[in-house]
């Protein structure tokens, strides 16, 4: 297994063992049975719909990999866009679904009134955290194919671990608040990570991740038969803006000798 595969490894598990966590907090509130019940059907309908989302994360995974492996960082930048626009449209479609069945799709699950309550007062919560989780795993599979692998790890430690368990304890226990609390605390750390991942992605410099994965292919003793074509692209991009930018300051030229000419006529 290589030192990424290890990592993606580290992180993906560590987003599962998160949400393990947290219906070990919720067995241990007041009324736990009940509670964990609640908490229990909602994470079914959360995993279901992130089924969707983890398609995505692969599909741009393998796609932006492809891409800079390729030297074409434009291509990629686009698959980035195209698949964060796709899932976040279809993240919408479901948190309409989970806004107006709320209360009969618990029912599915469970004939106690108490639970179906419970999880209707929650569903206001599950329906927003779907929309969320639906965009974070599609980010999180930017950054694998980038091979950022290792600080998705580090972020995931610091926004689940440091952030998301201890105000779900603080809002749960603390507050009183019960399952709510727990799940407010769990939407907090994803939230924080999917923006922590999303300023990432935004910053990054595509050209300088494609020479990147160029120098990896070459590590690995791998050709990049696209590379020759890539450079010579740019090249011509490049000789494409050097020339329209010196139309550009010609045609200003001339736009104020004639104005210097007309202010001359006056």
């Amino acid at each position: 297994m290589s030192f990424h595969s290890f990592c993606k490894l580290i992180w993906e598990s560590l987003e599962f063992w998160y949400y393990a966590a947290l219906l070990i907090l919720v067995g241990l509130l007041k009324n736990g049975q009940l509670q964990l019940d609640i908490m229990s059907v909602c994470i079914n309908y959360e995993f279901w719909t992130m089924m969707v989302a983890l398609g995505f994360s692969e599909a741009v995974s393998v796609r932006v990999s492809n891409e800079l492996g390729a030297s074409r960082p434009k291509e990629a930048k686009f698959a980035v866009a195209m698949a964060a626009m796709t899932s976040a449209l279809i993240g919408a479609t479901f948190m309409a679904v989970f806004f107006i069945w709320r209360r009969g799709l618990p029912r599915l699950f469970s004939d106690d009134e108490e639970v179906v309550d419970g999880a209707a007062r929650l569903g206001y919560l599950l329906a927003v955290t779907v929309f969320f989780s639906s965009i974070g795993p599609v980010l999180s599979g930017v950054a694998v194919g980038a091979g950022w692998q290792l600080q998705v790890a580090f972020v995931n430690i610091g926004c689940y671990y440091l952030v998301g368990i201890p105000v779900g304890v603080l809002l749960g226990f603390k507050f009183k608040l019960g399952a709510l609390g727990v799940w407010t605390g769990m939407l907090t750390g994803t939230l924080l990570q999917m923006a922590i991942v999303l300023v990432i992605i935004m910053r990054t410099e595509w050209e300088k991740q494609a020479l990147l994965a160029a120098a990896r292919i070459k590590e690995v003793g791998g050709k990049n038969e696209d590379q020759p074509l890539a450079t010579a692209a740019c090249r011509e991009d490049e000789q494409m803006d050097t020339a329209n930018d010196e139309t550009y300051m010609q045609t200003r030229e001339r736009n104020r000798e004639l104005e210097c000419n007309e202010q001359a006529l006056v």
